[in-house]
């Protein structure tokens, strides 16, 4: 996989369009995280991404952008993370913007640098499932049958479970960890403590550790250590 995405326990996902002191980046960026993700549900401009991205390069973390807004796609990552949301309603998030993209920058891209995320979206009241109208109120068979989807159908290398602000049942996110062939299972949603990124670590391939970050950065930062500690 691209980067050694097998390898990453551990994500912090950085918002572009909420504040961040140049402290807390670099915090955040030392704390021994596997990788820093760049993304947003709205809000999301070239400017601001650009801006981040140019502050979050003084350090050698592993920087990627996960492209939410065609006009926020900022060259310099190291990857582009290209969600497909698996149980959107609105087609748009399925494949409309993703041919919009390629209709603009299909002959220039560098598809070594091209990653797709098989998003489930999973907390109905959560503004990634408002905007992207997701139909958030799955029982466990629709779940199991998106991320087969992903992994065997689509190839997805990456299952994305998104609880979005709340922590997800986590007995689901193990079940469908145990039922993927080759694509890495992320979760993200409510790890705002040592104690919730074990049970996510113990569940899924990857953590992401998102609003935390804005909430108690230093629970964030303690999420670290529980992860790689958990491994």
């Amino acid at each position: 996989m691209h980067l050694q995405l097998e390898q990453w326990r551990h994500v912090f996902k950085l918002d572009p369009d909420r504040e961040l002191s140049d402290e807390a980046l670099e915090r955040i960026c030392l704390s021994g995280t596997d990788a820093v993700m760049v993304g947003g549900s709205s809000g999301v401009t070239f400017d601001n991404t650009v801006d981040l991205l140019a502050r979050i390069r003084r350090y050698e973390v592993p920087c990627v952008l996960e492209v939410s807004e065609q006009e926020a796609i900022v060259p310099g990552f190291d990857l582009f993370l290209i969600p497909i949301v698996l149980n959107a309603r609105n087609p748009e998030w399925i494949v409309g913007r993703q041919r919009q993209a390629l209709r603009e920058y299909g002959a220039i891209m560098d598809w070594s640098q091209i990653v797709t995320e098989g998003y489930i979206i999973l907390n109905g009241d959560s503004t990634a499932a408002r905007v992207t109208d997701a139909e958030a109120e799955l029982d466990l068979k629709d779940v199991e049958a998106y991320a087969r989807m992903a992994d065997r159908l689509f190839r997805c290398p990456i299952v994305y479970m998104e609880y979005s602000g709340m922590f997800g049942n986590m007995d689901d996110v193990k079940r469908v960890r145990g039922l993927l062939a080759t694509a890495r299972l992320f979760y993200g949603g409510g790890v705002d403590s040592p104690e919730k990124a074990v049970e996510a670590t113990r569940s899924a391939h990857t953590v992401v550790v998102g609003n935390a970050v804005y909430h108690d950065l230093e629970q964030a930062l303690a999420t670290v250590k529980a992860v790689k500690e958990s491994v």
